[in-house]
């Protein structure tokens, strides 16, 4: 393939143990695909103060890259890796990002992110690189603390397949997530029909924390691989709701689906949590609160919404009319991806 670096000596990685370590030198890059960066993007940006997002990385143009940009002794909570290739002229690009960090009490899965989708498809350029993170990245954590890696599929499968060789742990036999990568616009969202009468559609707020919490531990069991017993629902509900992350669909005064949306950046926000009581469901009501959550970013001044739906979820059609692109056709558009998170076993699960 025309272009590829494959010489070993021109790949650096640099490690991170702050937010604003890792953000003052990839934050130009994930800018500039704010879209698919969000999975690591945004997780930093809430790591730093409100003026460092909006101050700091603002003024960040051309990244200054050396491997003792953040030395740290040893574990850390948090842990970005930063991937570059270098040219004779020293000037590096950014080609690979791996995020291992928590979320309050939880230990997170590990995520990987690339710029160079197209690149992916190339095992001469990726494997050298993800064999590269991953030799760092045993060097940092234990073996047992990566339970699952999540990202695009063909980075997420060349990175395990590095990580068993080289710690011996084998991937779960099946996937604990298989998913689409999709977007919605301010052109291609859909006019909503109305609502029924006595529905409503709403922010929550402290009082429905009960009717959210009971939502949110149904809606991680049903994920299988991670549960959440209701006293974590409720710290979870409790934390959506005084950040105002969470809507609810309302039937005359009964709570009947919730949205959440917990990943945003500068002009990109990803809805992460949506879903409906079994009573209640096959009657619209997530794609009525789906399009109304996603209306209301964009009033807010954002310029895409994305998230991820399975395989084999039928919410994709849902979300298909709502107008995130790429779930029914058979050739997705670009930026539409397939994601992969693939878990461990023998390690110490955590949860998200």
């Amino acid at each position: 393939m025309p272009g590829l670096n494959l010489n070993p000596a021109s790949i650096l990685v640099v490690q991170h143990h702050t937010p604003e370590s890792f953000l003052s030198v990839a934050y130009p890059t994930l800018l500039r695909h704010e879209r698919s960066s969000n999975i690591v993007l945004a997780p930093a940006l809430k790591k730093v103060s409100a003026e460092a997002a909006l101050t700091g990385c603002q003024f960040v143009t051309h990244p200054e890259v050396s491997p003792d940009l953040s030395p740290g002794d040893g574990p850390n909570e948090s842990l970005w890796l930063t991937l570059w290739s270098t040219s004779p002229g020293n000037t590096c690009d950014l080609e690979m990002v791996l995020a291992c960090h928590r979320a309050g009490q939880n230990d997170l899965p590990v995520f990987l992110w690339s710029p160079q989708s197209r690149l992916l498809l190339s095992p001469q350029w990726l494997n050298p690189r993800v064999s590269t993170l991953a030799e760092r990245l045993v060097s940092c954590v234990s073996p047992t603390r990566v339970f699952s890696v999540f990202g695009a599929a063909l980075l997420v499968k060349a990175f395990c397949n590095s990580w068993t060789t080289l710690t011996g742990f084998q991937t779960e036999p099946e996937p604990f997530y298989s998913a689409y990568f999709t977007y919605c616009t301010k052109e291609t969202l859909t006019d909503d029909d109305g609502l029924s009468v006595g529905h409503c559609l709403r922010r929550a707020v402290l009082s429905d924390i009960d009717d959210v919490a009971r939502l949110c531990k149904e809606f991680a069991d049903d994920s299988i691989y991670f549960p959440l017993s209701i006293e974590r629902a409720r710290v979870e509900a409790d934390e959506l709701i005084s950040k105002g992350q969470i809507w609810l669909y309302e039937v005359s005064g009964a709570v009947a689906a919730i949205c959440a949306v917990t990943r945003t950046s500068m002009n990109v926000s990803a809805i992460t949590k949506v879903y409906t009581c079994q009573n209640w469901r096959r009657r619209g009501f997530a794609e009525h609160l789906v399009r109304h959550v996603t209306r209301k970013l964009f009033e807010c001044g954002k310029e895409g919404v994305v998230l991820y739906v399975g395989h084999e979820n039928s919410a994709r059609r849902v979300y298909h009319r709502v107008g995130f692109v790429g779930l029914l056709d058979q050739d997705k558009p670009e930026g539409v991806e397939d994601a992969l998170e693939l878990g461990f076993i023998g390690t110490n699960r955590g949860h998200w």
